[in-house]
């Protein structure tokens, strides 16, 4: 590296920006080295998303105050081009290729080689392959996006980057969507990158990625810097107190609260692949929850959690079979409402996408599994109101109106919203799918305590969760799946993550 990593690549000098009613950023500053990794660490509406989008040349100059240092010369972006054409590429969470075109037409498009005012599509070709094979992916450069996983389409997203020759990689929360194996890959061209002297801004909740991966921490909170720390120097409890503003004493703020009667059964449960009709998804699984108890519900990626969530309510095309009981009735689920009709809930994984409707408000996304309710011949106004009033106080979510669309509302209480939805229709058993993902360490432990909230009143919780320390920190009992099948089931006491994985990996020697 010729570059000395004493000497700064990036200067953001002295940021502002503000939206009407709210100063997202308050003098920001942020220096990156040449060389490193650098992280941004803080909670959601701390001003990350604002201080990247102004690097990136979607705020473009004169929509903010300060100054962009690159390479020691004073910069100003009008657009992204001229962002990417200084050597800053941005890799946001949502994957912004093209599922219709090829792997090489995406690296390339806008920069197309052409030769007499002719697309050399042999070059195209020929150099995507290369830089498909600098962050190890073997595939046909001219294979459709869309062929492709959401990790290795993250990686097309890096090879894209580096083709152009980027001096600095903005990798937005970029393992929100891997597998482990998947975020061994990242993790691996990142370094392989910092040797090569390139930059990378590593924006993450994942606190232990931080850890692991970068060589600096910078922290923002309410859109003001807080500091910039040496990793090697910091630790976990120090660096969630400067994102938070306060000492989290018990991360998991899990009581043990009287557990109930068995209120959920579910017999038999067998989902097949709705393409691949003989193909089961899950099979024969059978399982009971508590009233008053988090039941956990751990496993590696493709283990058959998710699916049998959904196949039990009936969400999924293919073939399900298999029964439900509640209080000891069996309950007759052909489809998603009959579950609601029934008393389940259920949360999805992606809140964005399936567990809120953004463009609506938020009083319309707390009554909507509830309208019979508040429907008389038409919707009574009065009673919506009064119902999401009374979640929206409940559960302390943080809005200044329940008129505010869902999309204005920090992650943390999108979820508060999702889940005042199904309290609203008066579930029974809520199920959530990864309940904290993609929100930050502070939101975090409002939802655990929402969870246990919930638990203490006596509702059955059912709770997928990836993050170990998380579905062991507030499980009350466990079952772990391995391809479509439960191989386990652990009481707290017998919680451990040696076991677990264990059994994630069906090792049973």
């Amino acid at each position: 590296m010729e570059k000395s990593m004493e000497k700064n690549i990036l200067e953001m000098r002295g940021i502002s920006k503000s939206f009407p009613g709210v100063k997202a950023l308050d003098n920001v500053c942020l220096k990156v080295k040449y060389g490193e990794v650098h992280a941004v660490c803080g909670e959601n509406g701390a001003g990350k998303s604002t201080l990247i989008k102004i690097l990136s040349g979607i705020y473009p100059k004169g929509s903010f105050e300060g100054e962009l240092i690159v390479e020691g010369r004073q910069r100003q972006f009008a657009n992204v081009r001229e962002s990417e054409d200084a050597g800053i590429a941005t890799i946001y969470q949502e994957i912004e290729l093209i599922q219709e075109l090829s792997i090489a037409e995406n690296i390339f498009l806008g920069r197309q080689p052409n030769r007499f005012s002719v697309i050399d599509w042999m070059k195209v070709q020929a150099e995507a392959q290369e830089a498909l094979k600098e962050v190890g992916i073997t595939v046909d450069s001219m294979t459709k996006i869309k062929e492709l996983g959401v990790g290795q389409q993250q990686l097309v997203e890096i090879a894209k980057a580096l083709q152009r020759n980027a001096k600095v990689l903005v990798l937005d929360e970029p393992t929100a969507s891997l597998s482990e194996g998947e975020v061994e890959i990242l993790f691996t061209i990142v370094n392989k990158l910092r040797r090569r002297g390139v930059s990378c801004i590593y924006i993450s909740h994942r606190l232990d990625e931080v850890f692991e991966l970068a060589d600096r921490v910078s922290v923002l909170r309410d859109g003001q810097y807080i500091g910039t720390e040496d990793v090697a120097d910091i630790t976990k409890d120090k660096l969630i107190n400067m994102m938070v503003g306060r000492e989290l004493k018990n991360l998991f703020p899990k009581e043990n609260f009287e557990r109930g009667e068995i209120g959920f059964e579910v017999k038999n449960l067998t989902v097949y692949d709705a393409v691949e009709k003989n193909r089961r998804l899950v099979d024969h699984v059978s399982f009971c929850a508590r009233y008053g108890e988090i039941l956990g519900i751990a496993g590696l990626v493709g283990a058959g959690r998710t699916e049998m969530i959904q196949g039990l309510i009936r969400a999924l095309p293919g073939k399900t079979t298999g029964q439900v009981y509640i209080d000891k009735k069996e309950m007759k689920i052909n489809n998603p409402i009959d579950a609601i009709r029934c008393g389940i809930g259920y949360v999805p994984e992606d809140r964005k996408g399936a567990g809120a409707v953004l463009g609506m408000s938020i009083k319309e996304n707390i009554t909507l599994a509830s309208l019979k309710k508040i429907f008389r011949m038409f919707i009574n106004g009065s009673r919506e109101t009064a119902e999401a009033d009374k979640y929206v106080s409940y559960l302390q979510i943080k809005t200044p109106s329940i008129e505010q669309k869902v999309e204005n509302l920090s992650g943390g209480n999108q979820q508060k919203v999702a889940v005042a939805k199904w309290l609203a229709s008066e579930s029974k058993i809520l199920i959530l799918d990864e309940p904290t993902r993609g929100i930050d360490v502070g939101a975090k432990q409002e939802i655990y305590e929402l969870i246990n909230q919930l638990t203490q009143e006596g509702l059955g919780i059912i709770m997928i969760s990836s993050e170990m320390e998380e579905i062991m920190g507030m499980s009350d009992r466990m079952l772990v799946m391995a391809e479509g099948n439960v191989v386990g089931e652990l009481q707290k006491e017998e919680f451990s993550q040696d076991k677990i994985l264990r059994y994630a990996s069906n090792i049973t020697t």
